[in-house]
C-alpha cells in the first residue's frame, strides 16, 4: 500500500518545453501561482521533450534530476507546470517520495483559499471534486482493495467504489444548491432588464487590475491585490452617471492560460453575469510584454462560455507603469463607426477614468435611446 505523502511549503517547480511559443510566460505564471498559493519555490528544474512520457511525464532521467533537487533543497513538494494524469501523478510520488501537484491542482488550491462567499465556496468544492474523481480512476492502488465493514458499505464494495459513490452524492447536492443560486440571479437580472438598467461586466486576465478599476468606478472597496486570482466572488454595484442614469457593474474572476475546464464549468453560475451583460469591459494590463497573448486567452474563454458576441470595450490599464514600446497616455480611441473601442487609463492613479465614464455613458444611451431623451427633458 502506498499512502500519499503530505505536502509542505518548500516547492521544486518543474517545467518542460514542448516547443510552444509561450513557454517563458507560462513558467513566469507558474512562479506567481506558487507564491500566490503561499508556497516558497526553492528551485526550478527545466527540460525539453517532444512529447510527455506516458509513465512519468518527464522521463526517468529528468525525474532523477528532480529527485536530487528535492533532496538538496529539502523540498517537500513538487509542482509540475502541466496537467498530469492520475497514473503519472502516482508514479511520480512513488519515485520522488514527496507530494506531487500539477498546474490544475495548484490553481484549484488558490481558488479554495480565495473563495469567501457561500456561492464561491460551493463552486470551488464542485471543481475540486470533479478533479478528485479523475484521480480515483487509476490513482491509488490501495483504494481497489475490498474493505467491508458493518454500517459502512455494502458487502464486497471496494474503497474506490465507496469514494466514487460519496463524491457523486456530494456533487449532486452542490449542483442543486448552485442551481438555486442561479435562479436567484436570474430573477435579479430580469428585474434590472425591466428597469432598463445597463449591465456591465469587467473581464480580463488575472491580475490585470479589474478590482482596482471596479473600486475606482464604484467606490465599493472590493479586495484588490497584486496577486493572481485576488477576486473569485462576483461583486455587483450600481453607479449613477449624469447623462446615463443607473448602471450595474460586476467584477468577475480573472482568466489564465490552461484554466481547468472543471473550474469554468463550476463557475458558470458566476460567469453568467458576464454572459447576460449588455457590455463587457475587457481590462488589459498594458504594461505586460505578453498582453496580446493574454487578450487572446480571454477571448477564447469568452467564446467557450458563450459571451463572444457581447459588445465590448478594451480598457488598457496600468499606463502609469513602464510599458512595452512607446509610453501610453490616457485617452480614448474610436473605431470606424465613431464608437469608443478602447480607453487608456490607470485605475491606480485615476488618470483616464473619466474617459471610461464617457464610454459607459455612450454605451448606455446606445442601448436605451430613451435615456438621452429623458436627460434632455431633465435639463430643460
Amino acid at each position: 500500500m502506498f499512502d500519499r505523502p503530505s505536502g509542505g511549503r518548500n516547492a521544486v517547480l518543474v517545467a518542460l518545453d514542448f516547443g510552444h511559443d509561450d513557454f517563458d510566460e507560462s513558467l513566469g505564471e507558474l512562479k506567481l501561482l506558487a507564491v500566490s498559493a503561499g508556497l516558497s519555490p526553492v528551485t526550478v528544474v527545466l527540460g525539453k521533450r517532444d512529447r510527455p512520457d506516458s509513465a512519468l511525464f518527464a522521463g526517468s532521467g529528468k525525474v532523477e534530476e528532480v529527485k536530487l533537487a528535492v533532496a538538496s533543497c529539502h523540498a517537500d513538494l513538487v509542482i509540475f507546470n502541466h496537467e498530469l494524469s492520475p497514473a503519472q501523478e502516482r508514479n511520480l510520488e512513488v519515485t520522488l517520495q514527496c507530494r506531487v501537484v500539477d498546474r490544475v491542482a495548484l490553481i484549484l488550491d488558490i481558488f479554495a483559499q480565495r473563495a469567501k462567499s457561500h456561492e464561491g465556496k460551493l463552486q470551488v468544492e464542485l471543481a475540486q471534486l470533479d478533479h478528485l474523481a479523475t484521480r480515483l480512476v487509476r490513482g491509488w492502488s490501495h483504494l481497489e482493495r475490498q474493505r467491508g465493514g458493518v454500517g459502512m458499505r455494502g458487502p464486497g464494495e471496494t474503497q474506490l467504489e465507496t469514494d466514487r459513490r460519496l463524491i457523486s452524492k456530494r456533487v449532486k447536492v452542490l449542483k442543486e444548491k448552485l442551481a438555486k443560486l442561479q435562479s436567484q440571479r436570474e430573477v435579479q437580472r430580469r428585474s434590472r432588464a425591466r428597469g432598463m438598467t445597463t449591465s456591465v461586466s469587467l473581464v480580463g486576465y488575472t491580475n490585470a487590475g479589474k478590482s482596482t478599476l471596479f473600486n475606482a468606478l464604484t467606490h465599493a472597496g472590493a479586495y484588490a491585490a497584486d496577486k493572481l486570482f485576488a477576486t473569485l466572488d462576483t461583486t455587483t454595484r450600481r453607479i449613477w452617471l449624469p447623462a446615463a442614469g443607473n448602471l450595474v457593474i460586476s467584477d468577475t474572476v480573472g482568466f489564465i492560460r490552461e484554466l481547468p475546464t472543471g473550474l469554468i464549468a463550476a463557475f458558470r453560475a458566476t460567469l453568467e453575469e458576464t454572459i447576460h451583460a449588455d457590455l463587457l469591459l475587457h481590462v488589459v494590463d498594458s504594461s505586460s510584454s505578453v498582453r496580446n497573448a493574454q487578450i487572446s486567452e480571454v477571448e477564447r474563454v469568452l467564446g467557450e462560455i458563450g459571451a463572444a458576441d457581447i459588445p465590448h470595450i478594451f480598457v488598457w490599464n496600468k499606463i502609469d507603469l513602464k510599458s512595452v514600446g512607446r509610453a501610453l497616455e490616457s485617452g480614448i480611441d474610436r473605431d470606424e463607426y465613431g464608437k469608443i473601442s478602447r480607453v487608456r487609463l490607470s485605475a491606480q492613479t485615476g488618470d483616464g477614468v473619466e474617459g471610461l465614464r464617457q464610454a459607459l455613458t455612450e454605451a448606455a444611451i446606445l442601448k436605451n435611446p430613451m435615456i438621452n431623451q429623458q436627460s434632455r427633458v431633465a435639463e430643460a
